[in-house]
């Protein structure tokens, strides 16, 4: 009968840490993307707008409409780079929960390597014993393989 992994609890330990790790990553890209989603959304509106104030001057406006428009592209402008320091920031979240992830991978590949190890030697240890047994059958069944010269 084969001995069972004496690390299998370390082993589960491991990989239930992976799966979260890999959960986590998930999130943080997600996470990422989305703001990098509304980075992209905020320089668009942004543009958007500058070509209507390009239109409307095109056509005169009065002074205070044009300070309208400035002054609501300032706010865009300033909207977009704090936008730009959050999607800074979750790209250094995401790299961080990729290191994190390829860490706990690490760890369980070695766990798991040390698994299959052992389950290689109880494969051979099972394999000699049964392999000794048949011999003992096939000695017992065809005697001890000497002919006789009664």
């Amino acid at each position: 009968m084969a001995q069972p992994f004496s690390l299998q609890p370390l082993l589960d330990i491991m990989q239930t840490r992976a799966d979260e790790a890999t959960r986590q990553l998930g999130q943080l890209i997600a996470a990422e993307q989305n703001q990098r989603s509304r980075l992209q959304m905020l320089e668009q509106y942004r543009e958007e707008y500058a070509q209507r104030l390009r239109d409307a001057t095109a056509e005169g406006v009065t002074r205070l409409i044009l300070r309208n428009y400035q002054d609501f592209l300032a706010r865009i402008d300033e909207a977009i780079t704090q936008q730009r320091i959050v999607v800074s920031n979750s790209e250094r979240n995401t790299r961080a929960g990729q290191d994190h992830w390829q860490a706990q991978n690490t760890r369980l590949k070695a766990i798991d390597t040390l698994s299959q190890r052992h389950d290689a030697r109880e494969r051979h240890r099972e394999n000699r014993q049964e392999q000794k047994i048949q011999d003992e059958f096939s000695t017992r069944k065809y005697g001890t393989g000497k002919l006789s010269d009664d």
